[in-house]
C-alpha cells in the first residue's frame, strides 16, 4: 500500500489508510505501507502484520505538503518499493492519491509487473479543489490519464467524486466504494454541552469563513471551538476578530488525543460547510460522536450524512446561520439527529464493512492476472 500521508501526518486520506490497513491487519492480511517521513519518526515500524515504512523527504509541516515536496518523497519512496518488490511476492499493490502516489504505482507495475488499483481522494482528481494543483493537473493531465487508466480500478468514496473522475474519461474503471470508521473511537451517549465544533483543516474551500459570518450578531450562549491549522487559519483570526466574536482556536489537535475526543463528545452542533469535498472523515467522526450536524449539499459530505443532518448550500452564510437557529433553538432536534447520525454510521460506515467490500474487490480484480514474476530489468 502506497500513501504519501500517514498519521500523525496528513489529513483524511491518512486516517482512510490507518482504519483501512488496521482492518485488514484484523482480517488476516499482510500489508506494506510506504509514506512520507516527517522530523523525528522513526524510518520503519511494524504493528501486527502491518510493516510501515517512512521514507526520508523534505516535509516542513504535517498538515499540508507542496509539489515540491511530494517530487523529493517520489525520489525517496522509489528504490525502496522497488527493493520491497524484489523481497516479497505481493499480490496487490493498493495505492492512494493519483498524484503523487500513483506515479510510483505506474513506474513500479512497469518495471516488475505489480498490479496496481488507486484510491482517489479529492484532489488529486482534476476539477475538485478550486484553490489547489488547478495549473498543476493541466500540466500533468496526460500522466494523470496514463496512471489511472493503467489501473485495475479507481476506487471513489463517493458518487460525487466519481462523477468527476468520470468527466476526465468516460471509459475509466471505477468502483464506489465508501470510507469507514472505527466505531468505538468515540461515544454519542456522554452529555452535551452548549458548544459549536468545527473541524478541518483550514483551507479557502472548507468555508469556515462562512460559518463565521453567519455568527455576526447571532445571539446564542454557545461556545465556539474552532479545531485544525492550514494556510487559511490567520485570515480566519483576522475575520474573528473584524467581527468581533468569541472563538476559540484550538490549531491542529492529534486525532488520537483525549482532547480532541473530548471536544467530539461534549459539542452539541457540528459545522462543516466545505463547497468541494469527497469524502469527509470529520463528519463520520461527528456522527459517531452523536453530534447534530450542518453541512452542504450538493458535494460528497450530503452522500455521508444522508437525512441525518441539515444541509445548506455553500458559500451561504444566510442559510449557515438559519440552520444554525434551527439547531440553537430547539435542543430537542439537535438529540434527534444526533441519534440519526449514529444510527447511520453504524449501519453504514464501520471500517469492518469497509474493508471487507475492498478484501472483495482485491479478490476479483487478482484472479484474471498473471503471477507476479518479478522482473529482472532491476537488479
Amino acid at each position: 500500500m502506497l500513501c504519501y500521508e500517514y498519521p500523525p501526518i496528513g489529513g483524511g486520506g491518512a486516517k482512510v489508510v490507518q482504519g483501512l490497513t488496521s482492518e485488514l491487519v484484523k482480517q488476516g492480511h499482510e500489508v506494506d505501507l510506504v509514506t512520507m517521513g516527517f522530523k523525528n519518526l522513526q524510518s520503519y515500524k511494524k504493528v501486527k502484520s502491518l510493516n510501515i515504512y517512512y521514507v526520508k523527504c523534505l516535509r516542513l509541516k504535517a498538515n499540508i505538503c507542496t509539489p515540491f515536496e511530494m517530487i523529493t518523497y517520489l525520489i525517496s519512496a522509489l528504490p525502496l518499493i522497488l527493493k520491497l518488490c524484489k523481497k516479497n511476492n505481493y499480490d496487490i499493490n493498493h495505492t492512494h492519491f493519483v498524484y503523487p502516489d500513483g506515479i510510483l504505482a505506474y513506474i513500479v507495475n512497469k518495471l516488475t509487473h505489480l498490479p496496481y488499483i488507486l484510491t482517489a481522494h479529492g484532489s488529486d482528481v482534476p476539477g475538485y479543489n478550486p484553490n489547489r494543483f488547478v495549473f498543476l493537473h493541466r500540466m500533468i493531465l496526460p500522466l494523470w490519464k496514463r496512471i489511472i487508466n493503467n489501473s485495475l480500478k479507481v476506487i471513489c468514496p463517493s458518487e460525487s467524486l466519481q462523477d468527476l473522475v468520470l468527466k476526465v474519461d468516460k471509459n475509466i474503471k471505477t468502483e464506489l466504494l465508501p470510507n469507514g470508521i472505527n466505531l468505538t473511537k468515540f461515544s454519542s451517549i456522554k452529555i452535551k454541552k452548549q458548544r459549536i465544533l468545527v473541524v478541518s483543516r483550514m483551507f479557502e474551500r472548507k468555508g469556515t469563513q462562512y460559518f463565521l459570518s453567519a455568527l455576526q450578531g447571532l445571539k446564542h450562549g454557545f461556545e465556539i471551538n474552532i479545531v485544525g491549522d492550514g494556510p487559511y487559519l490567520e485570515n480566519l483570526k483576522s475575520q474573528v476578530i473584524k467581527l468581533n466574536l468569541n472563538v476559540n482556536f484550538f490549531g491542529y489537535i492529534d486525532n488520537k488525543s483525549d482532547t480532541l475526543k473530548n471536544l467530539y463528545e461534549s459539542s452539541m452542533i457540528f459545522v462543516f460547510v466545505s463547497e468541494s469535498e469527497n469524502f469527509p472523515i470529520v463528519l463520520l467522526e461527528a456522527m459517531a460522536a452523536g453530534l447534530a450536524i450542518i453541512t452542504t449539499d450538493n458535494t460528497g459530505c450530503a452522500e455521508v450524512v444522508g437525512d441525518a443532518a441539515l444541509l445548506v448550500p455553500s458559500k451561504d452564510p444566510s442559510a449557515i446561520r438559519n440552520a444554525l437557529l434551527q439547531l440553537i433553538e430547539n435542543p430537542v432536534l439537535c438529540q434527534e439527529l444526533g441519534q440519526a447520525a449514529r444510527k447511520r454510521v453504524e449501519e453504514k460506515f464501520s471500517w469492518e464493512y469497509a474493508a471487507k467490500r475492498h478484501t472483495n474487490l482485491y479478490k476479483e480484480v487478482i484472479p484474471s492476472l498473471k503471477s507476479f514474476v518479478y522482473s529482472e530489468k532491476i537488479s
